[in-house]
């Protein structure tokens, strides 16, 4: 097959750049690269944020296909080999003007590169490694860049990528085995999870490598991260967690990804989505997974097979209190930092400061206040120096009553959710960088 169809460069880019908007792509580069007085760009550890992906996450990455052919048949996918949609491959050359461009005109920080499957998985992860291989070597490009390991492929074109990318991911797809037997045949978790391990433990081995021999090259320093579709299969929350739980654990992934089920091809094996995709639930799922990775839960600890779904009314900590009032009130002056981490209302960064801060005198809830913490949900279950900030009855309904008032238990941008991507083609960009044919040509 002739990846350069006779097809323009922008006419690609239209087509590639909207295929790619059910992948979600990492919220933060997770790497710091200086310029090295050579190459072109950098890449900033804290985030890179300029634009949006279709699920609302702020970023500045370059986020396209390679192509949308396909020779799979999932079911949940628009870019499956039985769908009539518009066609479009890249070529590596093109995919380097492509990132080199946007990035001089200071519109992007780096790429996210994701793929269909394109004859093979070999033949298409060859292809992605020759653009990361241009883009590094002959373009002398230092910013950030995440691929997709093509599931399938051989592990040496993998490895070979793994040196060149900052992050690479795996997508999961769906959270069973036997949802991908049911939306997906051509896939199965043991090819999705064999690249995931050796990603894993390329990452192990050169973090023992380095730390003899400073020069050795990096592989994948920003992690390894993966997606699951959610509501697209029958799973309930705490099968999902624990999936997650177990990704963590064993695979050292840096982020589970949670992408609400669209139903863009209307199959019959998909369920109907009445109320549109289930933005909330994945936002239920995001939380819950800050909770496992920085606060000390467990997916045990959450959720339940006698109660296997989030409260969508309420985020999942405060759910978890209210289940646990038995361990509430907490003195903010005496409790340890693990214990100020389950109190609603209570981050990390304020625990920290809380500790810091009773080093030198008692706090109070003024204190509090200054320091961070949320009190119109922290109130109802801490105490400072042994009284409530007022009277508050420990009972269940009530407190559930009033945490239910509190708006931001339910973000604004998913109440007024209108499911939609920035593009490089709406109406107000194309004006604002005046992209034309001739600032995308190759040349």
């Amino acid at each position: 097959m002739n990846i350069t169809e006779n097809m323009s460069l922008l006419e690609k880019l239209t087509i590639l750049s909207d295929a790619a908007k059910y992948d979600v792509a990492c919220t933060s580069s997770g790497v710091d690269r200086k310029g090295n007085g050579h190459g072109m760009g950098n890449s900033i550890a804290p985030g890179i944020c300029h634009t949006f992906s279709a699920d609302g996450r702020c970023i500045s990455l370059l986020k396209i296909l390679f192509t949308n052919e396909c020779i799979f048949r999932c079911a949940y996918c628009q870019n499956n080999c039985n769908n009539d949609v518009p066609r479009a491959s890249f070529s590596p050359d093109e995919v380097c003007t492509l990132t080199m461009e946007f990035y001089r005109r200071n519109y992007i920080e780096g790429l996210f590169l994701s793929s269909g499957i394109l004859i093979s998985p070999d033949y298409t992860m060859e292809l992605i490694y020759q653009t990361l291989y241009q883009l590094r070597v002959r373009h002398h490009f230092n910013g950030y860049i995440h691929v997709k390991a093509i599931p399938g492929a051989d592990p040496v074109l993998i490895e070979k990528a793994g040196f060149l990318a900052d992050r690479m991911s795996v997508n999961l797809e769906l959270p069973t085995a036997d949802g991908l037997k049911a939306l997906a045949p051509n896939k199965s978790r043991k090819t999705i999870l064999k690249p995931m391990r050796l990603i894993q433990n390329g990452i192990t081995e050169n973090q023992n490598e380095l730390m003899v021999y400073r020069k050795t090259p990096k592989f994948v320093p920003a992690g390894q991260s993966t997606q699951m579709i959610i509501g697209a299969t029958p799973e309930n929350d705490y099968q999902i967690m624990k999936v997650a739980e177990g990704l963590y654990q064993n695979f050292q992934l840096k982020r589970v990804f949670y992408s609400a089920f669209v139903n863009v091809n209307h199959n019959s094996n998909l369920p109907t989505l009445p109320g549109g995709p289930p933005l909330l639930r994945e936002h239920r799922l995001y939380q819950a997974d800050w909770l496992l990775r920085f606060y000390g839960f467990s997916a045990g600890e959450l959720l339940s097979e006698e109660r296997p779904d989030f409260n969508i009314f309420l985020d999942p900590k405060c759910d978890w209190a209210l289940r646990h009032l038995e361990a509430f009130p907490v003195e903010i002056n005496r409790a340890d930092y693990s214990t100020l981490l389950r109190v609603p209302g209570i981050g990390v960064k304020s625990a920290n400061r809380i500790v810091k801060a009773r080093r030198h005198s008692r706090l109070d809830f003024s204190d509090l206040k200054k320091i961070g913490v949320v009190l119109k949900r922290a109130a109802y279950f801490i105490t400072c120096s042994g009284r409530m900030m007022y009277s508050i009855p420990q009972n269940e309904d009530y407190i559930c009553s009033c945490l239910m008032q509190d708006k931001t238990q339910i973000p604004k941008e998913i109440r007024d959710s209108s499911y939609k991507q920035i593009s490089f083609f709406d109406e107000d960009a194309l004006s604002d960088f005046k992209l034309t044919t001739n600032d995308l040509c190759v040349g």
